[in-house]
């Protein structure tokens, strides 16, 4: 289930998915990010997610009224993994609180693998 926000002109519902989406296409804009890999182990460590699947690689919990966003990403081979990860994790806190106006925790960054940049 997503988020409802309720103010004075009406009730919002912000689904996860749209969540999922919005976190997905910002973690991919961030330099040394290959793209997003699958969460499942069933699907390969790092089977990379075409543009159509970025949520795919994204799990929203709500937790307190406050989202938790894991991301699995694959980062391009040298990169500076933690500068990629800290780059994603702040550009996806900033464009999902800004765009949704709902309130961040935190952003987990998986990295399922390395795969040299094209």
């Amino acid at each position: 289930m997503g988020k409802e926000i309720i103010n004075h002109l009406g009730r919002i519902e912000i689904s996860e998915e749209v969540i999922s989406t919005i976190a997905g296409a910002t973690a991919v804009e961030c330099y040394g990010l290959v793209g997003m890999a699958s969460r499942k182990i069933t699907d390969g460590v790092a089977d990379l997610l075409g543009r159509e699947n970025l949520a795919r690689g994204v799990v929203v919990t709500n937790k307190d009224n406050e989202l938790i966003i894991d991301l699995y990403i694959v980062v391009g081979y040298g990169v500076k993994i933690s500068e990629v990860a800290a780059s994603v994790m702040e550009r996806v806190r900033y464009t999902t609180e800004k765009l949704t106006g709902l309130n961040v925790s935190q952003v987990n960054v998986n990295v399922k693998g390395v795969r040299v940049l094209e």
